[in-house]
């Protein structure tokens, strides 16, 4: 979470240089304040004035520039940082901090603080390939600074491989991750997610309105605090986040396979998934061609996995979700009781802004203690991380 968080953005003289704008316009969406320095190479490819309008806040780009209040400046905006993002980090910046280098504003803030440092690197492939600059990323990992790894494509220098500046949202996640309390550390996180399928013919198949949105957001909360974590998803369109094991499910049955493969050495289970309780008893081959007759399917009931992992639960956090139309609160106890949960997350499929595939979600809280909390309309993604909030203190207390 970012909001009022304070977020040095480093940009250096790198072509990408230009998609440090959207990074910053990103992190002020987010709630968080950006100050940008922006090095002299980095102002051959934007001006200061598209980073202030953006940032709305003055840029830094002198260590000698005129002060305007009494504060020393690069010592300030150090003091101030929660963290220091430095997009596109070029080779040079990066060889100059590995050696302590400290000639401009932007290397000499980073020397006075005591932030997390990210690092975005962004160049030539044979320039990032170089044994000099690999040296001089080692030497920053083990520093303790953090290095989200660029991607391979088709890069402007009109080579192709490794060295693209990541895409916005990977920064941010990593900004998100680096900043947010590590009290899943070393806790095997195994979420389920989407919804599955179950075919009919090859053409054909039955499944329900599951984004998968939620299930995400628990996912990336879960990673953002320390938590070792495996996504099981059904089909969804939504990118998994990084730094998570992520298995790819289609059915019901697949979903089962997946999940007790996992399920041995997790800590924590969180069944978000909106499993198909029925499946076609029979699935054709072939397409089933269109005829004048009523066409009747049978359905034969899926396995409950929820209740199988129930009844092997151990000390493991077990976490369910109930998506109900009517009776929530008596239905997801039911739910609860049955399937031996330590907490239910019940939402009422009636509520406009709750349930499937919207961005936000209203839900009731049911703990195995008999504790019952309702919570207003949110985000999904703030709700992931009350549901951890949870989870953690469980974890606590076992």
């Amino acid at each position: 979470m970012l909001k009022d968080k304070n977020i040095i953005v480093g940009v250096t003289g790198g072509i990408a240089a230009y998609k440090a704008v959207d990074v910053v316009s990103q992190l002020k969406k987010k709630g968080a304040e950006a100050f940008v320095i922006m090095t002299e190479g980095a102002q051959e490819f934007v001006t200061p004035l598209t980073f202030q309008t953006i940032s709305q806040n003055p840029v830094s780009t002198k260590i000698f520039s005129q002060p305007t209040t009494w504060e020393v400046e690069h010592i300030s905006l150090a003091d101030r940082a929660d963290a220091i993002i430095i997009v596109p980090a070029t080779a040079n910046i990066i060889g100059k901090i590995a050696g302590g280098i400290a000639d401009d504003m932007l290397t000499t803030v980073v020397l006075a603080s005591k932030a997390p440092i990210i690092f975005a690197p962004s160049m030539n492939v044979n320039m990032f390939e170089n044994s000099l600059t690999q040296r001089n990323i080692e030497t920053l990992k083990k520093l303790g600074h953090h290095i989200i790894e660029p991607e391979e494509g088709f890069l402007a220098c009109g080579y192709t491989g490794k060295g693209r500046l990541p895409q916005t949202d990977i920064i941010i996640d990593e900004i998100e991750y680096v900043l947010n309390k590590k009290d899943l550390y070393k806790k095997k996180v195994l979420v389920t997610a989407g919804p599955t399928r179950e075919d009919i013919d090859p053409v054909r198949y039955i499944t329900n309105h599951s984004s998968g949105k939620m299930g995400y957001a628990i996912a990336k909360a879960a990673r953002d605090r320390g938590g070792d974590v495996v996504l099981i998803s059904g089909v969804t369109h939504i990118r998994p986040p990084s730094g998570v094991k992520f298995v790819r499910v289609g059915s019901a049955l697949e979903m089962k396979e997946a999940v007790l493969k996992e399920f041995d050495d997790a800590d924590v289970v969180i069944k978000a998934a909106a499993v198909a309780d029925y499946r076609p008893e029979n699935i054709s081959g072939q397409k089933i061609k269109k005829s004048d007759e009523d066409f009747i399917l049978k359905l034969t009931k899926n396995p409950d996995i929820l209740l199988e992992l129930g009844k092997q639960k151990g000390k493991r956090i077990l976490v369910g979700f109930a998506a109900e139309t009517q009776d929530i609160i008596d239905n997801a106890q039911e739910k609860l009781k049955n399937k031996n949960l330590d907490m239910i997350v019940a939402n009422d499929l009636t509520l406009e802004g709750s349930g499937f595939d919207t961005d936000t979600n209203i839900v009731t809280i049911i703990s195995s203690d008999g504790k019952i909390e309702k919570f207003n309309k949110m985000g999904k993604k703030e709700l992931a991380h009350i549901i951890l909030d949870k989870i953690s203190g469980l974890l606590q207390q076992s």
